[in-house]
C-alpha cells in the first residue's frame, strides 16, 4: 500500500471538555497517513493521484465546524469523511491538542485511529 503523509496541518478551534477550551480556544495540529495505490498513476498529472489539498480542506471544515468535547470525536469524523475521497482506502488520522489545560503535560496529547474502506 502506498502511502501519503500530511503532518502538523495547524488550526485554533473551540473543542474540549472544560467550557474554558470551548469559549477560549486553542490550538489542534492534525497528522495524516493517506494509503492509495501510486501503481494507477500513468501520467504526471493531478487527476490520476489522490489531491491531498483535499484531505486539508476536510481536516478545516471539521476542526473549524461544529465543537466536540472529545478528542476521539475529532479524529473519527476526519477518518470517516477522508475515506470519501477518490483513491483514499485507508487512513491514519492524529489529531493533538499541543498544549492541553494540564501544568503537568508538556509535550501535548493526541489521539490516534485508523481506518479501512
Amino acid at each position: 500500500m502506498d502511502r501519503i503523509s500530511i503532518d502538523a496541518i495547524t488550526f485554533y478551534a473551540h473543542h474540549g471538555v472544560l467550557p474554558e477550551e470551548r469559549e477560549l480556544g486553542q490550538v489542534f495540529q492534525v497528522n495524516l497517513e493517506l494509503g492509495c495505490d501510486f501503481s494507477s498513476i500513468t501520467a504526471d498529472h493531478i487527476n490520476q493521484a489522490v489531491d491531498y489539498r483535499l484531505a486539508v480542506e476536510v481536516v478545516k471544515e471539521i476542526i473549524c465546524g461544529s465543537p466536540c468535547r472529545l478528542l476521539e470525536t475529532l479524529a473519527a469524523r476526519i477518518a470517516d469523511q477522508l475515506l470519501l475521497l477518490p483513491g483514499v482506502t485507508e487512513v491514519k488520522v492524529e489529531v493533538r491538542k499541543p498544549n492541553p489545560p494540564l501544568p503537568e503535560v508538556k509535550g501535548g496529547v493526541g489521539v490516534v485511529t485508523k481506518r479501512r474502506r
